[in-house]
């Protein structure tokens, strides 16, 4: 069924006044721009940690305790924190001291240079 003309919505634009500039908007606000070499080498460490914790472990991902090891939490300490805090973090771990010393090893090799992910990454 056609309905009539007069009973339809309409929706009316009024053009703007053309001697205005039009109003611009900080695009760094809407958008982050990020350093994808740093993701990346984020994303291989973040990798790397997963799967030594399977070792560490000796078990599947679904069965490994509750540890969450922050890189950023990391990278605000100096060394020997940093050191001490993986320490406290693998406690659970029944593998040798020596086993566990290498891997915390391993990990603060890999972050070193590391930038904090909090906000933006600037070049």
């Amino acid at each position: 069924m056609a309905s009539e003309p007069s009973t339809q919505s309409r929706v009316m634009f009024q053009a703007g006044d053309k001697t205005e500039e039009p109003a611009h908007r900080k695009l760094g606000k809407l958008t982050v721009k990020y350093n994808r070499k740093d993701l990346q080498r984020r994303l291989d460490i973040e990798e790397w940690i997963d799967g030594q914790l399977h070792l560490l472990f000796d078990c599947e991902e679904e069965e490994i305790p509750e540890l969450e090891i922050d890189i950023d939490e990391l990278l605000e300490l100096t060394g020997e924190g940093q050191r001490t805090r993986l320490q406290e973090l693998l406690q659970e771990c029944e593998k040798p001291k020596e086993v566990r010393n290498d891997f915390i090893n391993g990990l603060l090799y890999r972050i070193k240079g590391l930038r904090k992910m909090s906000g933006p990454l600037k070049k």
